[in-house]
């Protein structure tokens, strides 16, 4: 069970006996709404501390008609992780009509508004003011609270089902209502606050209870955050409405809803002092951290997200979230080997939801990746097809690449088959195909075309998912290199006559290919990630810093010499451009970093032979994230 104890002691964690009734004395009126949260606190205790099932059989048996305020909207959130989970048609369908239900409930508890209001947010998308939430009563703010997040989650979950534009503009519009409602609610906190700090009880307004704070904390913070990820193109409509997203204002306020400081290893704020969504603020900021840093900088701390995972698996050392965290922050690290035992003991920790050790799977089939041992991460990626609806193209591909470099008759039979399903395996979202499936779907069909045959295709696919930044330097030298320059040893003898390069089919591609590799690598050797922890064994390689980078150099330069020959693979010209940068910066060049990320970011054709390139270049969007997050780092260090 849930343990009871604070974790800033050095007390191990307790079974719980304080368990909540399952139904409150009376019966259920929207004024009593309140009194159900130390219930849906153990609830949310439950599902942490990795007991799912008892966690929803408590909320659905405290409200088997799903009529009360928090019991409804927090099963309903039950059913979205599940169904996000699964990605399976009929979970997503129960989980909209659980949120759907959730948002209706929510509504019937919350505060009419006056007409003059509702035209108001009619043209403005809100129909709330800092007065008209103070008018309100607590059971109101908090509906209308619920309210914001069932329409998040519903409007999430709409996109993900439905995968066409109307769906997303439709959903687009309750998303603008959601920030607008947090924006208003966190407008009021703001002004309570202030309030009292004038009357000299601040620095916070004690009147407003912790629950209600730390889901304006949530909302609020996440709503920040998420307008500062979006594209730069669409950003730059958003703001034309007035929607502009402030990353350490929205990173201010998760902290301080677990009274998170940089000064302290220990939050300030205690079990017994925590809002209800306290722990849902701290799942947030680790994914920020250790997630979402793969595509962003601005804000990221590892540090911090640390002491956040520390204390919480001090809390719920079985906590599935948790541990996967623990092993996402050592694959970050370049720890990939400790990341696994982390990812096989977050899938220990619980089986009663199998589909979150699908979660584990993915992290482990690229783990294995940066340590090279194919075999395992192929298993994996096995895994993931038979048990797994999240991308059934991505993970047969992972098996394919996996199974031609291991070579073997057999084996590339069976890869050829796999190869030729992908096109029909791909996905959409609002609209959209997913660009690693347009990327994977695109070099099966080079595969066929080539005459059964990619180049270091393992190594191609991991570099996308970052298993170069995050392995080691002596798996690099050992396993990486050698690969590649057996690659171009074979190019090599080719030189003087391309055209009898395997049946003159893609010389030049493969040499840009093997090339670009070969830079990367060489890249991480000189540079390891900024984060990363270097072994002892590491250290002792006696790497050349300086020679290693010039030779990582030069062979990036040799990309962007030949890449007007290219005929498909025009991609690596771009992203040349972007580890061009990336390396200039680690060397000190600020200006010359910024050049290249500028080019990468302008948009415009960067081949010489451009008009050969139909469309957009493979994994484009991918590459305008990270380029942005590269120069926001430039920006922002202090060299």
């Amino acid at each position: 069970m849930a343990a009871t104890v604070d974790p800033t002691t050095s007390e191990m964690p307790a079974v719980r006996t304080d368990i909540p009734p399952l139904k409150m004395s009376g019966l259920y009126t929207h004024g009593r709404a309140l009194e159900d949260l130390p219930g849906v606190a153990h609830a949310l205790a439950l599902f942490m501390a990795s007991h799912m099932i008892e966690s929803e059989q408590y909320c659905h048996e405290s409200d088997p008609k799903k009529e009360r305020l928090y019991f409804a909207s927090g099963y309903g959130l039950i059913q979205c992780v599940k169904a996000l989970m699964s990605y399976e048609d009929d979970d997503l369908l129960s989980a909209i009509g659980h949120t759907r239900h959730g948002n209706v409930i929510a509504q019937q508890h919350r505060k009419k508004s006056p007409l003059t209001t509702k035209i108001t947010g009619f043209v403005t998308g809100s129909t709330s003011g800092v007065n008209f939430v103070k008018s309100m009563t607590p059971v109101e703010r908090h509906a209308e609270l619920i309210y914001a997040e069932t329409l998040f989650e519903k409007a999430l979950l709409g996109i993900v089902y439905s995968g066409d534009w109307l769906a997303f503009i439709k959903e687009a519009l309750n998303l603008r209502t959601t920030f607008n409602t947090y924006r208003q609610l966190q407008k009021y906190v703001a002004a309570m606050d202030a309030e009292a700090c004038e009357r000299g009880e601040g620095p916070e307004d004690t009147s407003i209870d912790v629950d209600f704070r730390s889901g304006v904390y949530l909302g609020a913070g996440l709503s920040n955050i998420i307008l500062t990820l979006l594209p730069g193109r669409l950003l730059s409509i958003i703001e034309i409405f007035g929607y502009k997203g402030d990353r350490m204002e929205g990173l201010k306020l998760l902290y301080k809803a677990g009274g998170w400081t940089s000064d302290s290893d220990l939050p300030k704020i205690g079990i017994k002092e925590e809002g209800v969504r306290r722990t849902i603020c701290d799942m947030a900021l680790l994914i920020f951290h250790l997630v979402l840093s793969s595509f962003t900088f601005e804000g990221v701390d590892v540090l911090m997200a640390q002491k956040i995972l520390d204390w919480n698996l001090r809390r719920y050392p079985n906590g599935v979230f948790f541990l996967f965290g623990q092993g996402r922050l050592q694959l970050i690290r370049g720890q990939p080997a400790l990341a696994l035992e982390s990812y096989d003991r977050a899938m220990k920790s619980q089986d009663q939801y199998a589909n979150l050790h699908q979660i584990s799977y993915w992290e482990m089939a690229t783990s294995n990746l940066s340590l090279w041992k194919i075999s395992e991460s192929l298993e994996c990626w096995r895994h993931l097809y038979a048990e797994s609806s999240w991308s059934k193209a991505i993970y047969t591909y992972g098996i394919a690449v996996c199974l031609l470099q291991l070579g073997g008759e057999e084996r590339k039979k069976e890869a050829e088959t796999l190869l030729e399903k992908i096109p029909s395996l791909q996905q959409r979202i609002a609209g959209k195909s997913i660009p690693m499936e347009k990327f994977v779907a695109r070099k099966a069909r080079k595969y066929k075309t080539q005459n059964g045959r990619l180049l270091l295709p393992a190594l191609e696919f991991g570099y996308f998912y970052l298993i170069i930044a995050r392995a080691t330097r002596s798996i690099i030298l050992s396993r990486f290199l050698p690969i590649v320059r057996e690659a171009q040893e074979k190019l090599n003898a080719h030189a003087k006559d391309p055209k009898g390069y395997e049946g003159n089919h893609g010389y030049w591609d493969d040499l840009c290919l093997a090339t670009f590799l070969e830079g990367v690598c060489l890249r991480y050797v000189a540079y390891p990630d900024r984060i990363a922890i270097v072994s002892d064994e590491d250290e002792k390689l006696g790497i050349e810093q300086s020679n290693t980078a010039a030779n990582a150099m030069a062979a990036l330069q040799r990309v962007l010499d030949n890449g007007s020959k290219i005929e498909l693979d025009h991609q690596l010209v771009y992203y040349s451009h972007y580890e061009i940068g990336r390396l200039s910066a680690c060397m000190g060049d600020k200006e010359e970093a910024r050049n290249h990320f500028n080019l990468v970011l302008s948009g415009k054709p960067l081949e010489i032979n451009a008009s050969a390139r139909k469309g957009k270049y493979s994994m484009e969007s991918a590459l305008m994230m990270r380029t942005q997050a590269a120069m926001d780092a430039l920006e922002h260090s202090s060299s």
